[in-house]
């Protein structure tokens, strides 16, 4: 099944200024404004949600990752490529993708 969003690890992402959040010990809860959505996020989720609070590429983020978790790089980018996908389907983040015009 093919995802509706399309991007790559040259892709940019930055949290949308429509959420407020909040560090609950080491976690993050993000509200939605506009969809009233609470989200929360683990620990690693949270590491991601704290970097892209400004733009940086994917390949920025599994790089920033990598040197703070023992994890694989392959397993790394789908997990972050999942937790993208849905915190961009209820409108937390943006995704733009310098190959697309």
């Amino acid at each position: 099944m093919p995802s509706k969003f399309a991007f790559s690890l040259s892709s940019t992402v930055v949290a949308t200024s429509d959420q407020v959040s909040s560090d609950l010990a080491g976690e993050v809860v993000i509200l939605g404004l506009s969809a009233g959505i609470y989200y929360g996020l683990n620990e690693v989720g949270a590491s991601i949600w704290n970097l892209i609070q400004q733009s940086k590429t994917i390949q920025e983020i599994q790089d920033a990752l990598l040197q703070e978790y023992d994890v694989e790089a392959s397993q790394l980018e789908q997990d972050i490529f999942s937790l993208l996908s849905e915190l961009s389907a209820v409108g937390l983040i943006e995704i733009k993708d310098e190959a697309i015009v």
